[in-house]
């Protein structure tokens, strides 16, 4: 039996809610009790139409990208904006509009929190050099390069394949590219989009990752800076695969080997929104049934889903057979990470 790296899966992962408490332009909110001081940050407003904003320690604190958008790097947004990267959370900042995107008082929204090693050094394994804040541990890296127009590689830092690749120009207008191990280099999907799966070879050069560096090809703009997530699977604690979906409330089963406490999936091969789901966000009071979904590639707000999704000890079940989750053989792409891992010496149990 292989056994997790891992005992505690929330010091490199952690959802973590709140409620925003700004009245006015300016005010600012610390955030605690995430765990570890994060490295990339995920925020949405649950209740409102505002868009989702991210935040990393390579590119630094006020400069937000949106997953639901393709626009370049906002610094300082003033709908709010994340203004501290703290030793057990963030801190956000108002703005000049009162927060509605991170912290307008009374507001609801989850963040999504990631360690990675801080705000990196320099990367000399690509034919570019890049900034690069990874965590071997567990399989994450934020990576920082400049783009030249022609195909090109970029350190990564992991020093395993990466299972997923997020990348997004941060100086001008442009997707989402999104590498994905179930995919293949022959082929990418946009995190922005609901486009099915493409096959392009001006985005990876056709050309899987290694242990040291990824490919990018011409799409990359030369003179463009660009920021990639890269992850790694990691026994007990991430996992990224593909699963077929059956169209039934008795669902398709994906085995993660741990109790997931994030789950996105993605269908494939068909047009449709990602989605989200966590173990904080339940109307089931904290059982294994979650209902709550966001859809990270638009600025709706969170629904609660008539039939959720089961989260277990091992992986988690479908219980619709929606088009986004589970349609009758179609392919989706997920990434999960673990609240509690099933393999090592504190086994997950089902709630």
């Amino acid at each position: 039996m292989a056994y997790t790296t891992i005992k505690k899966p929330s010091d490199y992962f952690n959802t973590k809610l709140y409620t925003g408490t700004a009245t006015s332009a300016g005010n600012t909110q610390a955030i605690t009790g995430v765990g570890f001081q994060p490295d990339w940050v995920w925020i949405k407003n649950r209740g409102g139409s505002y868009q989702h904003v991210l935040y990393d320690a390579v590119r630094g604190v006020n400069k937000e990208v949106r997953s639901s958008q393709d626009i370049a790097e906002v610094d300082s947004g003033a709908n709010g904006y994340l203004s501290g990267f703290d030793s057990d959370g963030f801190t956000t900042n108002a703005g000049t509009n009162e927060g509605n995107h991170v912290n307008n008082t009374g507001d609801n929204y989850a963040s999504w929190n990631w360690k990675a090693n801080g705000t990196g050094s320099s990367n000399t394994d690509g034919s570019i050099n890049s900034t690069v804040s990874a965590n071997t541990t567990s399989g994450f890296s934020i990576v920082k390069w400049v783009g030249t127009g022609s195909n090109a590689t970029i350190g990564h830092g992991l020093g395993v394949k990466p299972a997923m690749i997020i990348t997004k120009p941060t100086s001008a207008v442009g997707s989402w590219y999104t590498y994905h191990k179930s995919l293949d280099a022959t082929d990418f999907i946009k995190l922005n989009s609901t486009d099915a799966t493409a096959d392009n070879a001006t985005i990876w050069n056709d050309t899987e990752p290694t242990t040291s560096v990824f490919t990018t090809g011409t799409a990359f703009d030369s003179g463009r800076i660009f920021i990639a997530y890269c992850f790694a699977d990691v026994t007990g604690y991430s996992k990224f695969g593909s699963y077929t979906g059956n169209g039934s409330t008795d669902g398709t089963f994906v085995y993660t080997g741990f109790k997931p406490a994030f789950v996105m999936v993605k269908r494939s091969s068909g047009t449709d929104n990602w989605m989200i789901t966590d173990n904080k966000r339940s109307s089931s009071g904290g059982n294994n049934v979650i209902d709550r979904r966001i859809l990270p590639n638009i600025s709706n707000a969170e629904y609660t889903n008539t039939s959720p999704m089961d989260i277990l000890s091992n992986g988690f079940k479908h219980r619709d057979g929606d088009d986004i989750n589970n349609a009758s053989g179609s392919t989706y792409i997920y990434m999960a990470f673990a609240e509690q891992p099933l393999i090592g010496d504190n086994p997950a149990t089902a709630r």
